[in-house]
């Protein structure tokens, strides 16, 4: 595609990829460890947003991989999922929530510095951060 380097183009396929592979272990084998990132004060029902998650996963990710001429609209909605999930990163860390392994303090503090990386991730390989190419 004009104006995507082969590096995007293989950030979003992996991103997506990525997230289609989490959403649906949301939908299956991880649920219970995905409750434990949903916030006590979310008033939602804990399984139904781990269930919803997972389908917006799953469809972000296949759309990302499968929809390249889209890529820019759905890097950006990929990119507002992160952020939009990131209090529930926050409310594992702050209300010390074992899950995946980040079963320490550090480790989940750690973990919240890994959004925002996601976040460009999705930009990016959305072709959302490419620099404007100039005309010779």
């Amino acid at each position: 595609m004009p104006g995507v380097s082969l590096a995007q183009t293989a950030a979003r396929i992996l991103l997506g990829t990525t997230m289609a592979a989490a959403g649906a272990t949301h939908l299956t084998v991880a649920r219970q460890e995905f409750r434990a990132q949903v916030p006590d004060w979310f008033p939602v029902d804990k399984d139904l947003v781990v269930l919803a998650s997972g389908v917006v996963e799953v469809s972000l990710g296949a759309a990302f991989v499968a929809l390249p001429k889209r890529r820019r609209l759905i890097g950006g909605l990929l990119a507002a999922f992160f952020v939009a999930i990131f209090p529930g990163n926050i409310a594992q860390y702050v209300e010390g929530n074992d899950a995946f392994g980040l079963d320490t303090d550090q480790k989940r503090l750690v973990r919240l510095f890994f959004q925002p990386v996601l976040v460009l991730w999705a930009l990016w390989g959305g072709g959302l951060l490419s620099r404007a190419r100039r005309a010779p």
